[in-house]
């Protein structure tokens, strides 16, 4: 079931699109973890699958915030909005593959509405 199907106790909609994207990235960073230990070479770099591990860990940390309320989710969504712009970055920096492409575009969709839920509460 997507999170846009749940009802979500006090959860706004610019709360819940991050929630979702969180998820979503969380989804995408470990699916691209696979798929770059596959290809091998630059992709398999140890520094690169640590940041994509990194992304969909602080990812899935902060959807977990914001769904059980926490008056700290401000935070964790900070982190994340840093950590994901970095791992768009880096994914970006891979070349011309549509895999690394989709998880550039993902951890950036991320990074903004993580970014947007860390200011709305300062």
């Amino acid at each position: 079931m997507m999170i846009s199907q749940l009802t979500l106790n006090q959860v706004n909609p610019e709360m819940r699109q991050c929630i979702e994207n969180c998820l979503d990235c969380h989804s995408v960073c470990l699916n691209t973890v696979f798929y770059c230990l596959e290809k091998g070479g630059k992709h398999s770099d140890t520094a690169h699958i640590r940041l994509m591990l990194d992304c969909a860990e602080i990812c899935q940390i902060s959807a977990n915030f914001m769904l059980r309320g926490s008056d700290l989710h401000s935070r964790t969504c900070g982190i994340c909005a840093d950590i994901c712009s970095r791992c768009a970055a880096d994914c970006q920096s891979m070349g011309d593959d549509s895999q690394m492409t989709a998880c550039a575009d993902m951890c950036r969709r991320c990074a903004e509405t993580c970014e947007q839920m860390s200011m709305a509460m300062r």
